[in-house]
This record gives structure tokens, C-alpha cells and sequence, in this order.
């Protein structure tokens, strides 16, 4: 009877401990997966995102662990096979994801320098006779990623609209994988012009990656959506509310050495598409992308 008795003391016990140790289903998940699109050398994206990484964790109450990958693509993929809960994408990578993860769009970006949106340009450097559009047939050109909407999507279109075929017009083009390698593809004369976003291009000039007085804005883009944060949506629905809660907490936070984010503003998939309009331009299958 006594043995019964410990025995059953005994697995009590245990069950209290594992129930103590479980996840509480208020809470939800115990670790978020955020993905960052590669803007820059990795480490740098997540220094520059440090500030919100830590405030996610410090109001969700949970572990935020960073992943940036070597493409768009591949944050892409890392939402389609669930192993990211939620990410930082450009307005044409959110569209894209689209079309292969169960994702929604819910916040997209303001700084205290660009507001709701923002604007793709072409950058020359000046001592290579580059001045305009025309100026560089015959030319070599850097893009960032085929799935960057400032760095390809905008403007390859921006390039049809004037008359030229992006295809044909340069003599060799790179996909340089990031702004900043873009930037210095320009200024050290490895390329003649590049697409940068123009928030970037200012952050470019900052950081010494441009000297301003060497290089020409030859083409600069209609608005485009500002880059969103978007969340799978199978995420709890509590989950969700809290995350969508704690970005809408943030005000005048540090992003980057020279840079602070103001504020998020609440947005939806139907804000992408004009992007989405754009790509059709190009005759893009964004199914064929993934």
C-alpha cells in the first residue's frame, strides 16, 4: 500500500513538473523565426536590426531568433517550408512569397527619411561619361537580386517604359546579391551603373561605400510600396494579435548607424498590387520565381 502510494506521490510529481515546464498555450510558440532579405552583408543586416529584434523579444516574451539567407529566395523558401514564422521582405519578394507561402503582409516600414514609400534609382559614376538612360547602351550594369523590387523589378521596367529592352541594352549584367555590393560594384568602376533603392543609396553615402561627388542619379522610379513585415498565417491567431501589437509599439527606434525607424504602418496584401501590375509588364510567370 505504501509502495502504491509513492508510486503514485511519484507521478504526480512529475506530471506537475512537465506541466510547469510546457509551453503555455496562452503564450504560444516559445521562440519566433524572423528572416531579414539580404541588404547588406549579413552580419550588418542583423546589427542594423538588433534594436527590434530585442524589442520583439522583450514584448513577446519569447526567443527572436534572426536568419538572413544568401538570396530573397531563400527567405522565401524558409517561409514556404514553415522553418520562419514571420520576415522582412521588399515589396516584390512579399509578392512573390505569395505565390508559394500561405503569408500575409501586415506592417510595412517608416523612417524619419522615407515615409510609406520609397523610390528605385540608377546610379553612374560620373567620370565614366554617364549622364542619362541613354548613356549606358553598351554598358555594363549591376542589379541587386531578380527578386528585389528596387534593385531589378522597377527598374527593368523603368527601362522598357523609356525604349530601351533591359535584355539587350548592356553589354553584361551582374546580379551584385545586395545594395552594398552594388554600391561598391559602382564605385570601384567594376560596373558602370547600377539599381539601388534610394534609401540605401543615402545609407551607401554615409558608410563611404560612395563618395556623393563621384556618382550621378541618372533614372529615379514612381513610388513603390515600402517594404512590408508579413507573418505566415497559420501563426496562432493570438500570436499574431501580439506580434501586430508589438511592432505598433515601436516609435523613433534606432535602425542602423544613421537611420531611425518612426513608426510601422499598418498595411494589407492589397497594397502590393501595383507591384504585382508591374511585374505582369515584364511578362513575369512569379509561379516560375520561387
Amino acid at each position: 500500500m505504501t509502495r502504491i502510494r509513492a508510486r503514485t506521490l511519484a507521478a504526480l510529481v512529475v506530471a506537475v513538473v512537465a506541466s510547469a515546464l510546457a509551453p503555455d498555450p496562452a503564450r504560444g510558440q516559445a521562440v519566433l523565426n524572423m528572416g531579414l532579405v539580404p541588404g547588406e552583408d549579413p552580419r550588418v543586416m542583423i546589427n542594423d536590426n538588433q534594436a527590434l529584434l530585442d524589442h520583439l523579444q522583450k514584448s513577446l516574451r519569447m526567443e527572436v531568433k534572426p536568419f538572413v539567407a544568401t538570396d530573397y529566395n531563400g527567405v522565401i523558401e524558409a517561409l514556404r517550408s514553415k522553418r520562419l514564422d514571420i520576415a522582412l521582405l521588399g515589396p516584390f519578394s512579399y509578392v512573390l512569397a505569395t505565390t508559394v507561402a500561405d503569408v500575409e503582409a501586415f506592417a510595412l516600414l517608416e523612417t524619419e527619411k522615407q515615409g510609406a514609400t520609397y523610390r528605385s534609382v540608377i546610379i553612374a559614376r560620373k567620370d565614366h561619361g554617364v549622364r542619362g538612360l541613354k548613356d549606358l547602351a553598351g554598358r555594363t550594369f549591376a542589379f541587386v537580386d531578380p527578386s528585389s523590387t528596387s534593385g531589378h523589378l522597377f527598374p527593368k521596367a523603368g527601362l522598357i517604359k523609356a525604349g530601351y529592352d533591359p535584355d539587350t541594352y548592356f553589354s553584361r549584367v551582374i546580379f551584385s546579391g545586395g545594395h552594398d555590393a552594388s554600391a561598391i560594384a559602382v564605385q570601384n568602376g567594376k560596373v558602370d551603373g547600377a539599381a539601388i533603392a534610394d534609401a540605401l543609396l543615402d545609407v551607401a553615402y554615409s558608410r563611404g561605400m560612395l563618395k556623393q561627388d563621384e556618382v550621378a542619379v541618372v533614372w529615379t522610379s514612381d513610388p513603390i510600396p515600402g517594404a512590408p513585415v508579413a507573418y505566415r498565417r497559420d501563426l496562432p491567431a493570438d500570436l499574431k494579435a501580439r506580434i501586430r501589437a508589438s511592432f505598433a509599439q515601436i516609435q523613433n527606434m534606432p535602425w542602423g548607424p544613421k537611420t531611425t525607424i518612426k513608426r510601422w504602418v499598418p498595411t494589407d496584401d492589397a497594397a502590393y498590387d501595383g507591384v504585382r501590375e508591374t511585374a505582369k509588364l515584364l511578362h513575369l510567370d512569379l509561379k516560375k520565381m520561387k
